[in-house]
């Protein structure tokens, strides 16, 4: 943090030792003459006296304070002459960098669902970055009683009223509650306005605000998986059939590759195990006789194999799973 070396300091600055402060205030220490202030890239420095704003510096560099600072300060340009005993003088340091901040939501929100009469409860994360905007509402608002004001300042504010924003703008527009990351864009930009908002009434602008991502109860998310599976077999299913018309339509030429090997598999595997059902129908297992035509003999051994639907070529046993046929 910010230090003066000693009670009658040569050296005024702020190290940022810390991070993720955006104001640090130096205050109650006398400054003699041949005093420096320093102000390092990425702050400002604004000169106070007795609470009121004497003067304000921006430009990054190493100021003597009786010749570059008290000529440029409102009612202390006098001082200079009369620099033989220490002035008591507050210097807050302004951290002018944009900041990144990661949010989580503390517990879980229950959103209004159909069917779930305690609502749906999920958890939302992602960032959003704040900086100092105006320096005259920092100072009326926050500097007069506090000597530091850091991102996590800023955090504990948002979070305060993120829950309720969440579930305002979930809300909005009949969005699908299984399915909330396609829409979580737009949901990030309209609380990013509002906090925006309420945050400017310190002089802190939220510049970005993103949802990285919903998390969903375990169950949930089970069934979103489930229901995901279930979608690609009947993709599956659409696309051998339209693999197995394809092939037919090319006279089933060597250049189906294997998405014709395996809609050939299922196909002889449906046909098959359509065989099996049909002799299953008969009662006793083995095929019916065939009608119409001459030498069909009851009591003969099946033609295909009941088990996996092998043609049995008058065998015993079935030459492709061993089953006894008769």
């Amino acid at each position: 943090m910010g230090f003066i070396k000693n009670q009658f300091s040569s050296v005024i600055e702020w190290n940022e030792n810390g991070e993720g402060v955006l104001f640090y205030k130096f205050q109650n220490q006398e400054i003699k003459k041949g005093s420096r202030l320093i102000i390092r890239p990425g702050q400002d420095a604004i000169f106070m006296y007795n609470g009121r704003v004497e003067g304000i510096f921006e430009e990054e560099g190493d100021y003597d304070i009786e010749s570059d600072i008290i000529p440029f300060l409102t009612t202390l340009k006098s001082f200079k002459f009369g620099f033989s005993t220490p002035l008591r003088a507050e210097v807050l340091f302004i951290n002018t960098k944009e900041l990144l901040v990661k949010w989580g939501t503390k517990n879980a929100i229950n959103l209004p669902a159909p069917g779930l009469p305690g609502g749906m409860p999920i958890r939302a994360f992602g960032t959003f970055n704040c900086r100092v905007a105006q320096h005259d509402v920092v100072i009326d608002k926050l500097a007069g009683i506090r000597q530091i004001y850091t991102v996590g300042d800023v955090k504990e504010r948002i979070i305060a009223s993120l829950d309720q924003l969440l579930m305002s703008w979930i809300s909005k527009e009949g969005r699908d509650m299984f399915n909330l990351q396609m829409d979580a864009r737009n949901i990030a930009k309209g609380i990013e306005g509002e906090l925006d908002a309420d945050m400017r009434t310190l002089g802190i602008a939220i510049s970005g605000f993103t949802i990285e991502s919903f998390s969903y109860p375990e169950e949930v998310r089970k069934m979103q998986e489930k229901a995901a599976a279930q979608s690609m077999v009947g993709d599956m299913n659409k696309y051998t059939q339209m693999a197995a018309a394809d092939s037919m339509g090319k006279g089933g030429g060597g250049g189906a590759g294997m998405a014709s090997d395996m809609v050939g598999l299922q196909m002889g595997m449906a046909i098959g195990q359509q065989m099996v059902n049909q002799m299953n129908m008969n009662g006793s297992g083995a095929a019916a006789p065939a009608q119409g035509q001459p030498g069909a003999q009851a009591g003969a051994g099946p033609k295909f194999c009941p088990n996996c639907g092998t043609p049995t070529t008058g065998s015993k046993f079935c030459g492709n799973c061993g089953n006894q046929l008769y």
